[in-house]
């Protein structure tokens, strides 16, 4: 209870403190590449829910390009996520400027992915149970299929963590991650097409029930 309370939080500042300057060199290289290879601005920011569902703004490198048709329409993620962008996504480099949300405490090291915030009308009671806790860099979803588990499995997985949160649970699901990003295992390069749009699903579920 103490770590879930305290605990948790204080090892998320410390860690992402030292991990910011261990990684600053990374951090400088990486958004140099993105400037020269994909343009301005360096950075993605998107609001997402947090904790208690209280919205803030999550930051990563981007990894596409703003490449529009004749009529000014961004053209689809596919057509402008690059070689480089995938390597960025494959490798989680895209996820590393996420280390300043943590600091700051918009986010832990562990914890279900934040994810849009269009999703929020659609959990069911049980799956709101996610956003008690702040949302994770990495997370047991992630560890168990990454984008490839059905939003049911995905979503099942982040309250299974809520529920049995404890510190051998998250060093369990750091060792793990730190395995799957070296082997670069079970990335999605595209995920609006391997993970699909929740609210879109999940309105065609209701949809089909109410027909």
């Amino acid at each position: 209870m103490f770590y879930k309370k305290f605990g948790k939080r204080l090892l998320d500042f410390l860690l992402s403190s030292v991990a910011i300057v261990a990684v600053s060199p990374i951090l400088l290289v990486v958004a140099v590449l993105v400037r020269v290879k994909l343009g301005s601005p360096v950075l993605f920011h998107q609001e997402r829910p947090g904790r208690n569902e209280k919205i803030f703004t999550l930051c990563k490198f981007r990894t596409m390009t703003d490449k529009r048709d004749k009529d000014g329409n961004l053209l689809p993620d596919a057509d402008r996520l690059t070689k480089f962008g995938k390597l960025l996504r494959s490798t989680s480099l895209d996820e590393l400027p996420e280390l300043f949300n943590i600091w700051k405490g918009d986010m832990s090291i562990i914890g279900p992915r934040p994810l849009l915030v269009s999703y929020l009308p659609w959990y069911t009671k049980e799956e709101r149970l996610r956003h008690t806790v702040r949302p994770g860099l990495t997370g047991l979803a992630q560890v168990s299929g990454r984008n490839f588990l059905d939003w049911d499995s995905r979503l099942a997985k982040d309250v299974e963590y809520v529920k049995n949160l404890t510190l051998a649970m998250d060093i369990s699901i750091l060792v793990k991650t730190v395995t799957v990003v070296f082997a670069r295992d079970e990335v999605a390069e595209d995920t609006s097409v391997s993970e699909g749009n929740l609210a879109e699903i999940r309105k065609r579920r209701q949809s089909a029930g109410n027909g």
